[in-house]
């Protein structure tokens, strides 16, 4: 920690490599989205059925998944808990009846010792996951509005809030990207993912702008791009190794969580790695390219004004 402590990176002085590298991610994401052809909503946006079966003994949601297979159902989804075992299947509702006898029939001979039993069975239409879409939508709407309100009053500039929510943007937009390259679905859990990433994501940006502010007040004579690399040099220790046990918590999730945990910790080491970035990389340099541009155009202004009175 030692060597953090005495870095001075020139994080202003970098800015445009670290732009081009966000340009680059954010066209990997727009490529991706093409080349799957779109995102890949599941039964929560889109309507199925779901099955909750229970087990005398507890099984695998791997043996499971290769029961539900061989019926020849492959768009689905699994979650467990205890000896439930709910299957969520992306289909037309009209074949209600055969999938029920399909998935019956398959389990029962993939696991003959083990009574099977169907709990329940509900169908969600189109209307139900249209309504979930606006959810999610208007949750992620109201995120934004509340970070921009906050921020800009927090730091006295409606700019800043703008800003905050660019890299919160960002990160959601590229951990996107990231989602359809691993063709997963798009469903409630990944949703919530990534409000989780918001929330982590807009403490790191509140964090170091907050070091802006004080440093600008302590440092009047320094110049504004040594106030901005002097701030994010000082949080450099403290965002790494916070983030850092998030990531390493997420990670423990990805390995050893099973399958109901895999795709949020997914995300979380995602939006972790990406929060870091965007803080540091992508907030802090807009802040201070939008500075020097202001200052551009007030110094053209007044020499232009200067002659115009001579």
């Amino acid at each position: 920690m030692r060597f953090f402590r005495s870095v001075d990176i020139d994080f202003i002085g970098n800015r445009y490599k670290f732009f081009t590298i966000s340009g680059l991610l954010l066209l990997l994401t727009v490529g991706a989205f093409i080349y799957r052809g779109g995102l890949n909503y599941g039964i929560d946006f889109t309507g199925g059925i779901l099955m909750r079966i229970s087990f005398q003994n507890e099984v695998g949601l791997q043996d499971v998944r290769i029961a539900v297979e061989e019926s020849g159902i492959n768009s689905f989804e699994l979650q467990s808990s205890g000896n439930l075992v709910m299957i969520r299947i992306k289909k037309d509702l009209e074949a209600q009846e055969e999938f029920e006898t399909l998935i019956k029939s398959s389990i029962q001979l993939r696991f003959p010792d083990n009574p099977v039993k169907i709990e329940g069975i509900e169908y969600i239409g189109p209307t139900v996951g249209e309504y979930l879409s606006k959810q999610a939508v208007y949750a992620f709407l109201f995120a934004f509005l509340v970070m921009i309100v906050y921020v800009a009053f927090r730091f006295k500039s409606s700019l800043w809030g703008i800003v905050s929510v660019v890299g919160i943007i960002h990160d959601i937009v590229i951990s996107l990207g990231f989602v359809i390259l691993a063709n997963k679905e798009i469903n409630i859990t990944i949703v919530a993912a990534l409000l989780t990433v918001v929330g982590y994501s807009i403490n790191d940006t509140i964090v170091l702008f907050d070091r802006i502010k004080e440093n600008l007040k302590l440092l009047v004579k320094e110049d504004f791009v040594a106030v901005i690399n002097k701030s994010i040099n000082e949080v450099l220790v403290r965002t790494i190794v916070t983030s850092l046990t998030v990531f390493i918590v997420a990670c423990s999730l990805f390995f050893f969580g099973g399958e109901v945990m895999h795709t949020f910790a997914y995300i979380m080491i995602i939006g972790t790695v990406l929060g870091v970035f965007s803080t540091i990389f992508v907030c802090a340099p807009l802040i201070c390219e939008w500075r020097i541009k202001t200052n551009k155009r007030l110094k053209i202004a007044i020499k232009q004004d200067g002659v115009r009175s001579k």
